[in-house]
């Protein structure tokens, strides 16, 4: 699969990504630091990459575009430590395939998971 880790995540997870078999890129590391939100969706969307993010602004431009793509993967409630983020992207790797994640934004809060279908 993969990935755009944005700036509220660390690059951390995107080297964990990688050595897990994932094609995966922070957004710091291929110039996107300072870049606006729309300029990341953009990226992802030319590359084919699911963003991972604690952003909560993505969902919203998603929204108003009506966009099918890119699919997003959203982490909220709070401060998340790498282990933690680590740990939760193990379990949403281990309960989805690649085709789920297809036109998506999966919420990951601290006690569940929840996966919507982005609009067709």
């Amino acid at each position: 699969m993969r990935f755009l880790v944005d700036m509220p995540l660390s690059p951390s997870l995107a080297r964990w990504l990688s050595g897990q078999g994932h094609d995966a890129v922070h957004a710091g590391e291929i110039g996107l630091a300072l870049s606006p939100d729309i300029l990341i969706l953009q990226r992802a969307r030319d590359e084919q990459r699911t963003i991972i993010t604690a952003d909560l602004d993505f969902p919203r431009l998603l929204a108003l575009s009506a966009a099918s793509e890119p699919s997003l993967i959203l982490f909220r409630g709070g401060n998340w430590s790498d282990g933690d983020v680590v740990k939760r992207i193990g379990q949403l790797l281990a309960a989805y395939s690649a085709d789920d994640l297809i036109s998506c934004i999966i919420v990951v809060d601290r006690n569940r998971i929840r996966r919507r279908k982005l609009p067709a």
